[in-house]
């Protein structure tokens, strides 16, 4: 699903909504000052020098002292709901324990969700702190189910990349908070994996994925590790330049003028068009650099080392949550799932979409707008989403291998079907930015429903074809690559990456 995380909530989407607020400044702060923080961590308590318990500690406390500094007393959910979930994995079964967790840490975050809008500020979009506990749910509700599978299960009953992620014991309580609050993403994420954390902390991530970098010293070969300075530095200019963009469209071309009654009325058709992929294009910018920085604020501690490209230079992308490009020349609804909030793409994949056993593409669409909160227009987004998932699949099966026949004809299709992927996701996410059903029917309503009415069109009257069976060396292939149209992106020991990072992949 094109789902959001709640790290958007920092900078105002409106144009409608007042200067940034306190906590919108707070939070820069305190992602600036994790950064500077994360370089320190990763030079002086480097796991050659201190041990794993002590980066523990030193995590934990930090990000404890970052979400007091931001959300003052309100950060006592996150202990809360840590707790509570910790408490159910100690003395639950096994058997069920990944089931109570992932109701008891998903019902106390719609909890405080619904008593965050319907009792104290419905409509402000500000920084607020279900948003730290959106990640928190992930993570919590990831790990119960990785150490269902490591515990509960036969290795013959595990796909590969459930094999790689399955927890062998239970984490201690300190392991456990360090996991769930630790400075590098309490605050904006990203989600991970415990096992990726665990090889971080102790120390033995560089080794995971493939040889470290030779060097030489008094004609001796020694091992160096590789160094996240040139891709924390990359990452800073892209946030630069993002931030910037977003402060100066974000005014000029606001989303909600697309239902101002004298807008509708007094512009043609294919001007609205035009106008709301524009609205759209300058409103990503924002997650563009809530996103990066916190990409930036792991690398910077030494967590994202992802292996090597080809020419030999380090990738740093192990815990990143878009691919800029990518999102911007999408030639498909999955591509631009594919690359769009890609660490919580994963966690409903991993969570949910390979375990429904009944309707999965719709349960995980619901479970999306369920984590996001408990605005109506969220879930107006997510159920469009199904529909255009499921017409997005049907047209591609049976339009595209008719343009495979030259490299003209590709061009055509990929100009054709960029176009046509922008405009399908900027009216579709429309609702999720405007919150309100008044407001999201009324901009429907000003389109004609017409891309509504287009799917069903074509889920109607294009057949879909069935999928033929994989055997399991063709499972094991795709479960270690990764998506996104550079090739270099393969992980030598990272199956839990794979294309199928979106949760459209059982059917393509």
């Amino acid at each position: 699903p094109t789902s959001c995380s709640p790290s958007d909530r920092p900078i105002p989407s409106s144009s409608n909504t007042p200067p940034p607020s306190v906590l919108q400044v707070n939070f820069v702060v305190s992602q600036l000052f994790a950064l500077l923080t994360a370089v320190w961590f990763r030079l002086y308590l480097h796991p050659s020098k201190t041990s794993p318990f002590i980066r523990h500690v030193v995590a934990t406390l930090l990000g404890f002292y970052l979400a007091l500094f931001c959300f003052g007393w309100y950060a006592l959910h996150f202990l809360v709901q840590t707790g509570l979930s910790y408490s159910i994995m100690v003395f639950a079964s096994l058997e069920h324990m990944h089931k109570y967790c992932f109701v008891t840490a998903l019902g106390y975050l719609s909890f405080c969700q619904i008593t965050r809008v319907y009792v104290f500020d419905y409509g402000m979009y500000s920084a607020d702190f279900t948003g730290p506990m959106m990640v928190i749910t992930q993570k919590i509700t990831s790990l119960a189910f990785e150490i269902h599978d490591g515990l509960a299960k036969r290795e013959d009953q595990l796909k590969p990349s459930q094999k790689y992620l399955a927890v062998r014991r239970m984490p201690s309580l300190l392991e456990y908070l360090s996991y769930n609050c630790n400075f590098m993403s309490i605050l904006a994420g990203p989600a991970c994996s415990y096992n990726d954390y665990m090889a971080f902390i102790e120390g033995s991530g560089y080794h995971c994925h493939g040889e470290l970098a030779n060097g030489k010293e008094n004609g001796k070969v020694k091992l160096s590790e590789p160094s996240p300075k040139n891709d924390v530095l990359s990452k800073l200019v892209t946030c630069g330049i993002s931030l910037g963009v977003y402060l100066a469209l974000c005014k000029v071309m606001p989303v909600e003028r697309s239902v101002e009654p004298s807008f509708v009325a007094s512009t043609p058709f294919y001007q609205q068009v035009l106008y709301l992929y524009l609205a759209m294009l300058a409103l990503r910018p924002k997650y563009y650099f809530v996103w990066t920085l916190a990409d930036a604020i792991n690398n910077a501690a030494g967590f994202g080392f992802n292996g090597y490209r080809k020419d030999g230079s380090s990738r740093w992308d192990r815990v990143s949550n878009l691919n800029i490009l990518e999102i911007e020349f999408a030639t498909s609804f999955k591509m631009f799932i594919d690359n769009w909030n890609i660490q919580t793409a994963l966690w409903l994949k991993r969570v949910c979409y390979e375990r429904c056993p009944l309707n999965p593409t719709a349960a995980t669409f619901l479970l999306s707008a369920i984590w996001h909160g408990v605005y109506p227009g969220y879930y107006l987004t997510f159920l469009s989403g199904i529909a255009m998932t499921m017409a997005a699949r049907a047209l591609r099966h049976n339009v595209r291998p008719h343009f495979q026949t030259s490299d003209l004809r590709r061009r055509v299709y990929d100009v054709i079907t960029w176009a046509g992927t922008q405009v399908a996701i900027s009216y579709t996410v429309v609702p999720f930015v405007l919150l309100a059903v008044g407001p999201s029917l009324q901009f429907y309503s000003s389109w004609s429903y017409c891309i509504h009415l287009l799917c069903l069109v074509l889920v109607l009257v294009l057949p879909v074809r069935a999928r033929r069976p994989r055997d399991a060396q063709q499972q094991g292939q795709q479960a270690v690559l990764e998506g996104g149209a550079d090739g270099d992106k393969v992980h030598q020991s990272n199956p839990h990456a794979a294309t199928d990072n979106n949760c459209n992949k059982k059917d393509t």
